[in-house]
């Protein structure tokens, strides 16, 4: 493998590895996404969050209105 590439890991149908973790973290940083409080793997995404995706190019209509679980 080219040592210039950094890896991303698939996931069942999401990105894993380090840069899920990564993209993850930046998510709740921007206050993209907030953790559940009674369950530490469910989000949710705030009213921001669908703000940012959706200017990012994200149909979000594609994903659940439920929490998700990442």
């Amino acid at each position: 493998m080219d040592k210039k590439l950094i890896p991303a890991k698939l996931c069942y149908s999401h990105i894993g590895g380090r840069l899920g973790a990564l993209l993850t973290e930046h998510y709740i940083h921007s206050g993209w996404v907030k953790q559940v409080e009674s369950n530490e793997r469910l989000f949710y995404i705030t009213p921001k969050g669908k703000k940012a995706f959706t200017e990012m190019g994200i149909d979000l209509s594609l994903i659940p209105e439920e929490t998700i679980e990442l």
